[in-house]
């Protein structure tokens, strides 16, 4: 019998009001008021004195009412008039963490058990009061759920009367008959080699997939997947003919034909999105591939030439590379990207995607503790409405873009809010080529010993013979064939299942347990994420470290009956961490587990059979040699063209007052403030803060912040990116030269020494096997070699994602494909020895003087002020490494001896943006004139707008002057006027003529408006 608790408030509430907002910003419709139930359906037999016990639980008897309506008693609960009812939960399967947390409060609170088919579901229920039509309230409902992950109800209040309420509604898995066992997971636990008898008569599908084919035959397999019974197909293998052919072989010499399980475990294994292979194999001359010759081999450079002082300890090696941070402690970092998933549903891919990369710095070595979260979005105009579909029949209708930004940005607030882990730092981009699937990175910073029980903590192996253990969460259909469907382009085969929800509060409690105690107790040996391909690719993974592994899949606790065993192998479902426990230490480790409310399951043993062997009802359905497992994929020699662009330079009328252009410059997407992203994302819960990612009075959006890892040091984390994809449009090496020059200067700016500064890298790059592409994916990559070597700043972690592409149809049925630009993001890591001598953007005193060091050069090409203007041109900015490294080295210099007041980096938007900002931070206003400034431009606006690279904003204290000037000898040093405390901002021209005036509050209202609101 299901019973619904139902939970409303008794005084004014927030969310509904915000709700309401919400609704009128998007539909023109008046509603006089909506008001938000939240419900939980109970599916199990409770008496009603025990339902009414856990009502009050979860009801604040101050603020709140609740109603409990059951299938056999259902009455109104609601006896308020209101125009519309909608309802709105998740669809069978998808993760509810809601639900899941209701459930633990009812197993601890009433000392309940919920069987298989027992289950607690969370929904949402809005009454919406106004002149709102049906068709309005349909348009209404669609936006508030995810079709691929959400369901939804509506009724009016008619309906709802005649029905007396909502209708109940249970959202069970409902697969086959259980192949999987209903076993006690007690006794299972307690008991690893146990096995239910119960299930032995269950039947399960394992298939042999005949790769006695065609090429075109095994064509469709890897790009279609394994053909179901009914003719369709399980999804994209992303497996090449070459990769199907060396597969066919494998197993021709075996005798046999692989398994549904094998094929689709090679297929996880050898993805692109697994191994890289686009960066990894040969490319024209070049033999051992991009990432070796270039980012590994930039790094082995400079590591080779730091000698002594190489800061580097781990890279390249493990989930997240890691550096020096004192003699106690090391600093880990990986940023990853979640683009797919988040075009299909945004919260569940933002959300995955940064709890995922947490679990990168738990996987660290033995164990990280996650200490800092970062972000980046690259988004199309959230105004852009007209409708994007997968199929040419126009069912499967794309998100908006504006969906897909507040998606994401919930997302990644709810795994880093939830976690108990700050966000301090990150970005926003725009461009329309990002509609067809937006890129998404998100970063954690981690903190380990660096010594853990008198060895080196970033050292782990799985030993023959310890157990296999999982702990977290449940497995079920959420994320298969995700590193697969990464792989590939988007379009109608795109599969929905590759879409899943992390569940935070369960991995921050797996956190805690490990870092805060198994890990220093001894308790394991390794230990790695479960990430994409699921157990697939982590217990495989770690199966090289000991020589084998023998799974039993039946032990592998499931969130519903039914998975097929291949389904089990490969799922992504989340917050899940696959470890090597010696068997002596089971026991313990459980009961440490237990202690955090963490689940635990041993699947299996490592072994040293130097195959990996998987079983399921002690029938075998898989046994591979580990070496073609991980090293059986053929190389393919790729080839490169690459073409000179030539764009169209555009026609720019010379205005004598740029007042006008200027405001409208501060309230473009890229430029605009979006402090309504830091101000959701909890950046001071571990109270570490040193700057913050919102600077001076005007909270103006910074390139860096400073944070505190180790209490009672005065030592401290920086972090920065540098990013320029418009760049791509004229030259790649250019845009990746930028992206690097530019996280430097972001980091150098705020106080980090250019010999400290560690980088990673994220190529997300478009139609990855065109010659073309990859030409332009061959410059990108020697310019991080050329820039990354130049400034001694090694790479220490990086991922790629190679086919950002959309296929599909627009409003009109005509065909679309839409690639985003070439885009690198390079994040900047730098420890500095000492916090007091971080540098903020704002300004700081009136009278302070205003220098600009570096060159300002006519390189418009690709910037924000030619793409206002509706143009691209070709003078792309360039990386002067000579003139940069020595700016960057006397820079360091003065942040050393305290004379900069304040320091800002030159990019998106030029000298204007860059000088604005300054005033905005403090502000206060600006007396400043052009005519000193070391440049080669011929006009007013080109000398504000320029991105040349290499150029820092500071101010400093007029008595610090003469000081300041000695240690700059031989940078190009700008005086161009001082910080008033007028409230104005005027700039004088190149003549000294005055081309821009303003007040302060003015530019800050400018530069706030264009997401006013969100």
């Amino acid at each position: 019998m299901a019973n619904r608790i139902e939970v409303s408030s008794t005084v004014p509430d927030t969310r509904s009001n915000v709700r309401k907002q919400w609704l009128e910003s998007r539909f023109p419709i008046k509603i006089t008021e909506v008001v938000l139930i939240d419900v939980y359906t109970i599916d199990k037999e409770i008496p009603v004195a025990k339902l009414t016990q856990f009502a009050r639980v979860l009801t604040s008897p101050v603020t709140q009412n609740f109603q409990i309506v059951s299938s056999a008693t259902k009455k109104i609960p609601w006896d308020k008039k209101f125009t519309w009812a909608t309802e709105y939960g998740f669809l069978p399967g998808v993760t509810d963490n809601i639900a899941h947390t209701t459930t633990e409060m009812l197993q601890d609170g009433l000392r309940l058990t919920f069987e298989n088919d027992e289950g607690v579901y969370s929904s949402q229920l809005l009454f919406i009061s106004g002149n709102v039509s049906s068709k309005q309230i349909q348009s209404i409902a669609e936006s508030l759920i995810n079709p691929l992950i959400q369901r939804v109800s509506i009724k009016s209040y008619q309906q709802y009367k005649k029905d007396r309420g909502m209708d109940i509604v249970v959202p069970k898995v409902v697969l086959r008959p259980a192949s999987h066992s209903e076993r006690s997971e007690e006794s299972s636990k307690l008991d690893p080699s146990a096995s239910s008898q119960d299930d032995k008569e269950k039947g399960f599908s394992v298939k042999e997939v005949n790769l006695s084919v065609s090429d075109e035959e095994l064509i469709k397999i890897g790009k279609g997947g394994i053909v179901n019974d009914n003719g369709t197909r399980r999804g994209p293998l992303a497996l090449d003919l070459i990769y199907m052919k060396t597969i066919q072989d494998y197993f021709k010499k075996l005798g046999r034909s692989p398994t549904d399980i094998e094929l689709e475990s090679l297929a996880q294994t050898w993805s692109e999105h697994c191994k890289h292979t686009i960066l990894a194999d040969p490319i024209d001359e070049i033999k051992d591939g991009l990432y070796k010759t270039y980012i590994k081999g930039a790094t082995e450079k400079i590591r080779k030439a730091k000698g002594a002082k190489d800061f580097c300890v781990s890279v390249f090696t493990d989930n997240s590379g890691a550096i020096e941070f004192d003699d106690k402690w090391l600093i880990t970092h990986k940023v990853e990207t979640h683009n797919s998933p988040s075009a299909l549903d945004p919260f569940g891919g933002a959300i995955t995607g940064i709890i995922g990369v947490n679990r990168d710095a738990i996987g660290f070595g033995l164990g990280a503790k996650p200490v800092a979260n970062t972000y980046g979005f690259c988004f199309a105009d959230p105004a852009d409405e007209k409708p994007l579909y997968r199929d040419k029949k126009r069912q499967q209708k794309m998100l908006s873009p504006r969906r897909i930004m507040e998606g994401v940005i919930a997302g990644v607030n709810s795994g880093g809010n939830c976690s108990g882990i700050p966000t301090p730092q990150g970005f926003l981009a725009f461009d329309q080529r990002y509609k067809g699937k937006p890129l998404v990175f998100v970063g954690t910073v981690g903190l380990i010993p660096r010594t853990v029980n008198g060895k080196p903590s970033y050292k782990k192996k799985a030993e023959p013979n310890d157990y296999i253990v999982m702990i977290g969460g449940k497995v079920g259909l959420d994320g298969i064939h995700g590193a697969t469907f990464s792989s590939v382009a988007l379009d109608s085969s795109s599969p929905v299942s590759a879409v899943q929800i992390g569940d935070p509060i369960t991995q921050k409690k797996f956190s805690d347990g490990l870092v805060k105690e198994a890990r220093d107790l001894g308790l394991y040996n390794s230990i790695t994420d479960n990430g994409a391909g699921g157990l697939s690719c982590s217990v495989a993974e770690m199966a090289r470290e000991s020589g084998g592994c023998l799974v039993a899949l039946e032990k592998v606790p499931l969130k519903y009956p039914g998975l097929d065993p291949w389904q089990i192998w490969t799922s992504e479902s989340q917050e899940r961490m696959t470890l090597a426990v010696p068997k002596t230490k089971w026991e313990r480790f459980e009961k440490v587990m237990k202690k955090h409310g963490v689940d635990a399951w041993v699947i299996g043993e490592f072994t040293k059979s130097c195959r990996c062997v998987v079983s399921y009802e002690k029938k075998t359905v898989m046994d591979i040699a580990m070496e073609f497992l991980h090293d059986g994929l053929p190389k393919k020699q790729q080839k490169t063209v690459y073409k000179t662009v030539k764009n169209k330079e555009p026609q720019i009328a010379v205005s004598k007052d740029l007042t006008v252009a200027a405001l409208a410059m501060l309230s473009r997407l890229n430029i605009a403030s979006y402090d309504f992203i830091p101000t959701q994302f909890d950046h001071t819960v571990q109270g570490t803060n040193a700057l913050m990612p919102l600077q001076g009075r005007g909270r103006v959006n910074a390139d860096a912040t400073v944070f505190r890892p180790v209490y009672g040091s005065q030592k401290a984390v920086l972090l920065s990116q540098g990013y320029a994809p418009w760049y791509s449009d004229i030259d790649t090496y250019h845009m990746a030269a930028a992206s690097l020059d530019t996280a430097v200067c972001n980091a150098v700016t705020a106080g980090a020494s250019l010999e400290k500064i560690a980088v990673l890298d994220n190529f997300c790059w478009c139609s990855s096997t065109d010659e073309l592409r990859l030409g332009e994916l061959k410059r990108a990559a020697k310019a991080c070699y050329d820039v990354a070597t130049f400034y001694q700043t090694p790479f220490i972690s990086g991922k790629d994602s190679m086919f950002n592409d959309f296929s599909g149809f627009d409003q009109g049925g005509k065909p679309v494909k839409i690639s985003v630009p070439p885009t690198l993001l390079i994040s900047s890591l730098a420890v500095l020895p000492d916090v007091t001598k971080a540098v903020s953007l704002d300004a700081k005193m009136p009278g302070d003087l205003v220098y600009v060091l570096g060159e300002t050069h006519d390189e418009l090409g690709g910037s924000e002020y030619f793409a206002m203007h509706k143009g691209i041109g070709n003078s792309v900015p360039q990386v002067n490494l000579d003139k940069n490294k020595k700016l960057y080295e006397q820079y360091q210099k003065a942040v050393e001896q305290n004379l900069i007041a304040s320091g800002k980096s030159i990019h998106r938007g030029g000298l204007f943006v860059a000088l604005i900002k300054t005033a905005m931070g403090g502000r206060m206003g600006l007396a400043v004139s052009l005519k000193n400034l070391k440049t080669d431009c011929k006009r007013n606006d080109f000398a504000l707008f320029s991105e040349s690279l290499g150029r820092i904003v500071v101010t400093i204290a007029p008595s610090n002057k003469e000081s300041f000037k000695k240690i700059m000898n031989g940078v190009a040093l700008s005086l161009l006027g001082t910080v008033t405390e007028s409230g104005f901002v005027n700039i004088a021209g190149l003549k000294d003529e005055t081309i821009i005036s303003t007040t302060i509050m003015g530019a800050l209202e400018a530069y706030k408006k264009t997401f006013a609101g969100w």
